[in-house]
């Protein structure tokens, strides 16, 4: 039976900064494995969410020169859950400028979830400069995807979540929920504010995976983490990610020479099934690994597992 990859061992970064963008956000970067090894990003999911130190872990550090870094707004970065020049291509232009600043011509670009659809819009407009992509939890930020999670779908598999998640909306207001919830969450009232950030968030962080694990959840119960996390989301949402319906998988076409790997949970709740196998389709160079027995979380075993061996290959590894 093979063994199932498992996180590499903790490692501190060899380099940390800040990135001035030149329009009010100062973005935090580190840098981390060995230098001048083979290069990569890494892009956190949320929007919103930020970087952790077990992020830095899904790469050999022996083999890869990783920069990872807190998006605008969120984790680090300043000013805190600022949404004003937030935007994915405002991020798709701080990724080219990290890139340039670590003075690579291409690298591998490594995300999940709202981390799959930055790479993507990332990858569709420089596709000279990726190498390879290694993407989970696809997500493709269009209006049925956001319906499902947000509005009839999940509700049907959490219902008692569910009813804890639509109970700060007047009845009035929950046939449009990602609306009634952009309002509170961009409002004057901060305690209402505060509430909502936590009820929006813990109903993302308690169906990411397939069972309960409170260890991935517990950050979406802090208020600070919160905050970021469910303002800069709902932003994102309420203007469709500022892209056209449906452009990520209809410029799939744009990574024809860039090899990848998509890994993606049967049973992923926020990202259905449905996206990620449309973007196999339309990305021949794409490797797909369904994930029976998986949600959405990349800590999940046998998404974890497959993580791994992508990196791995990707390095050269001979028994990736």
């Amino acid at each position: 039976m093979t063994e199932l990859r498992t996180l590499y061992p903790e490692i501190e970064p060899f380099e940390t900064g800040f990135l001035d963008t030149g329009d009010g956000h100062r973005i935090y970067w580190e840098r981390v494995g060995t230098k001048g090894a083979k290069p990569a990003v890494f892009l956190h999911g949320g929007p919103g969410g930020g970087c952790s130190a077990s992020h830095r872990r899904v790469f050999d550090p022996a083999l890869y020169d990783v920069i990872l870094f807190d998006q605008r707004g969120c984790g680090r970065s300043t000013p805190f859950a600022s949404l004003d020049n937030n935007t994915t291509w405002h991020l798709v232009a701080d990724i080219e400028r990290l890139r340039e600043m670590m003075g690579v011509e291409q690298w591998l670009v490594f995300g999940g979830s709202w981390g799959s659809t930055l790479s993507l819009a990332y990858a569709e407009t420089h596709p000279d400069r990726v190498s390879e992509l290694v993407l989970r939890g696809i997500f493709l930020l269009t209006k049925p995807e956001m319906s499902w999670f947000y509005q009839f779908g999940v509700s049907e598999m959490f219902p008692e979540k569910y009813e804890a998640f639509i109970a700060p909306i007047p009845e009035d207001e929950r046939g449009d929920l990602l609306r009634a919830y952009h309002k509170r969450l961009t409002g004057d009232d901060h305690e209402e504010q505060l509430h909502c950030a936590k009820t929006w968030s813990v109903w993302e962080g308690e169906t990411i995976t397939l069972l309960p694990e409170p260890s991935t959840s517990d950050q979406f119960h802090e208020a600070e983490f919160a905050l970021a996390f469910a303002r800069i989301e709902t932003h994102y949402f309420i203007n469709g990610g500022w892209f056209d319906e449906g452009q990520l998988l209809r410029d799939a076409h744009k990574l024809k020479d860039i090899p990848g790997t998509i890994v993606q949970g049967r049973y992923d709740m926020p990202c259905p099934m449905r996206q990620a196998w449309a973007l196999h389709k339309a990305w021949p160079k794409s490797e797909f690994h369904q994930i029976e027995g998986a949600g959405h979380a990349y800590s999940e075993p046998g998404i974890l597992d497959q993580l791994i061996r992508a990196t791995d290959k990707y390095a050269g590894k001979p028994d990736a």
